[in-house]
């Protein structure tokens, strides 16, 4: 069992950064990946980006060239930089662990853009 606690959001204005950050504990051995996700109110979560335990990087084509997702694996954290954030990337942030039976999911953290 993986356990992730994320950190970092807020409220920024349009155009504006802020860098999540998720924490994880646990049993990391099995770990293949990790991601973040988001959902906004009314709308399905949908994953934002990820990285695999080789070094793989994804992201959702909505904030390519915005965000960067990286991992200090000292430290067991994963973070995601996030850059000029629009009114559309609101919404609360989820980070996750992707083992070969299932998915650890953190509480979330709110991000709201809005001027």
């Amino acid at each position: 069992q993986v356990q992730l606690v994320e950190s970092g959001g807020g409220l920024v204005q349009p155009g504006g950064s802020l860098r999540l950050s998720c924490a994880a504990s646990g049993s990391m051995t099995s770990v293949y990946a990790m991601g973040w996700y988001r959902q906004a109110p009314g709308n399905q979560r949908e994953l934002v980006a990820s990285i695999t335990s080789g070094g793989r990087i994804d992201y959702v084509d909505s904030v390519k060239g915005r965000f960067t997702i990286s991992r200090d694996d000292a430290k067991n954290t994963v973070y995601l930089q996030m850059n000029s954030l629009k009114p559309e990337d609101t919404a609360v942030y989820y980070c996750t662990a992707h083992v070969l039976d299932g998915v650890s999911w953190g509480p979330g953290t709110q991000v709201t853009v809005s001027s």
